[in-house]
């Protein structure tokens, strides 16, 4: 079944980029702090700016085993070429963005490309607005280079920042292994098929498979080892691949200000200005 407000999106050709969510309701606690790490090894897989929202649970980004094309335009947006526009655009016309979800892009630390070099680690402070609304998170990246691997959660629930009262659920660590990656299945996986952020030549080759798991298929493992010499578009050579046991990413999330220095600022400043005014640097 085709998946009406991610077509309404496209339809409305939103821009690509960053759109924030309006309306939410804010409270103490509704600021969090990511930070996402490339845990590749070194000289091996990139993976593009990823994609983060805080949403009510209702925005389903993809589902495995169903095709990504008609049904998740944005998702085959972002495995294809990294692309983040499409996906922001139909989470904010419709659904979760629509009940004050807040999303954003985090680019990697980096002169240059703004995607995730092996080893590479990027933390931004994310407003989620109103934590008794906005409880989960939803995160999406391409794995490069590839013809249209990604990563991201299929069950818009399976990440609770904050439990029904907005009180926080963390500090939390998500590892993404390599079992984790996804086969988009609207490009036939060959390095030299105009693979996203190769250098290699070829022309890229549609099919039209359901989105499966990676590692799921015998030449799987073989696609990834046949970039294995090659360069990416930044100039850096592939000399290592990863496997399914092997973590690729880790998304670390605190609150910020945690609750007990919440609590010690408030009282803190209570029995200062009883005091004298003092200026905080």
């Amino acid at each position: 079944m085709v998946n009406q407000c991610t077509q309404i999106a496209i339809g409305a050709l939103l821009v690509s980029g960053t759109v924030l969510g309006t309306g939410a309701t804010r409270t103490f606690g509704d600021e969090i702090r990511v930070t996402i790490d490339n845990m590749n090894s070194s000289e091996g897989f990139f993976f593009t700016p990823v994609w983060l929202s805080a949403q009510d649970g209702s925005f389903d980004m993809y589902d495995r085993g169903t095709l990504s094309q008609p049904n998740w335009p944005g998702m085959t947006a972002i495995a294809e070429n990294g692309n983040t526009g499409p996906l922001d655009a139909a989470f904010h016309a419709c659904g979760a963005g629509m009940a004050g979800g807040q999303s954003m892009v985090v680019t990697a630390n980096t002169i240059g490309p703004p995607v995730f070099n092996p080893g590479e680690s990027s933390t931004v402070m994310f407003d989620i607005g109103d934590p008794t609304v906005n409880r989960y998170l939803s995160y999406a990246s391409m794995v490069i280079p590839s013809n249209d691997l990604f990563f991201g959660n299929d069950d818009p629930t399976a990440h609770e920042l904050f439990d029904v009262n907005g009180h926080f659920n963390g500090p939390m660590e998500i590892l993404i292994f390599g079992s984790m990656v996804n086969d988009n299945g609207t490009e036939v996986n060959n390095a030299y098929g105009d693979a996203a952020f190769s250098l290699n030549d070829g022309q890229a080759m549609p099919e039209y498979n359901p989105i499966r798991a990676f590692f799921t298929d015998p030449g799987d493992a073989d696609y990834l080892a046949s970039f294995l010499g090659t360069q990416t578009a930044s100039m850096d050579t592939i000399n290592s691949v990863f496997g399914p046991q092997d973590v690729i990413a880790r998304i670390r999330i605190d609150q910020i200000p945690a609750p007990g220095s919440l609590a010690f600022l408030m009282v803190g400043g209570l029995a200062a200005s009883g005091r004298r005014r003092r200026r905080m640097t």
